[in-house]
């Protein structure tokens, strides 16, 4: 599809951001490593730095005036946060924290970012495109949670992942993943529970199969 999310195999950030302008590129140093649950950056920090994720996964989130923990994003490898930067945010407006022991990011400076775009109209392009797919995918999640009930919801979770991962076989989509059902809870805006029990009554009616790893689109028409 045209509006994958970039992936390190499909556009290969790390030879296009890091080799050419960190020269830090690859040594000890270059690489921030986190463990699970440390803070990457807070709300209000300095916006001058955008990140690969080279393994383990990420979370965005903020807070409701409530108190209440709202998750917008779960990342893993292969995937960018904090490129808000680019289109000129000085501080933070979310919270990045880390979900995995070892999670290990590249960092980009913004600002060579912002040079390899002005050598590279075609790289900037891609930047552009992608960070409009992203606000339209969380355009998409915010309607969803407004317009749509908890069914609909984990419905178009399992659609937009099987567009983004997903792979044809047969008359079958089948796609890796990396989500408990405690993640998917928190992206779609419910429980836990609910989330195990929507997925099982999908399945016993014939529509996926999953496991811990890999949920397959049995149906796909009918999503």
């Amino acid at each position: 599809m045209s509006d994958n999310i970039w992936y390190f195999n499909d556009v290969k950030l790390f030879s296009v951001m890091c080799p050419n302008k960190t020269g830090d590129y690859g040594k000890d140093g270059h690489y921030k490593e986190y463990k699970k649950g440390e803070t990457i950056y807070f709300t209000n920090d300095p916006s001058s730095t955008l990140y690969l994720i080279v393994s383990g996964k990420v979370r965005i989130l903020n807070y409701s005036e409530g108190g209440d923990e709202v998750v917008k994003a779960i990342l893993g490898r292969g995937e960018m946060f904090g490129e808000l930067a680019l289109l000129g945010e000085e501080k933070r407006n979310e919270i990045a924290e880390a979900m995995d022991d070892n999670t290990m990011l590249c960092p980009v400076k913004i600002e060579d970012v912002h040079d390899l775009m002005k050598d590279n109209q075609e790289f900037s392009f891609k930047i552009y495109k992608w960070i409009g797919f992203r606000m339209r995918k969380m355009e998409r999640r915010i309607d969803n949670l407004v317009f749509k009930d908890v069914r609909s919801r984990l419905m178009d979770f399992i659609k937009e992942l099987s567009m983004e991962k997903g792979e044809k076989v047969g008359s079958t989509i089948e796609m890796e993943h990396f989500f408990t059902h405690k993640n998917i809870a928190n992206l779609i805006g419910t429980s836990r529970q609910t989330v195990t029990t929507t997925l099982n009554e999908l399945r016993d009616e014939g529509l996926i199969d999953f496991n811990r790893k890999k949920i397959i689109v049995k149906k796909p028409n009918e999503f």
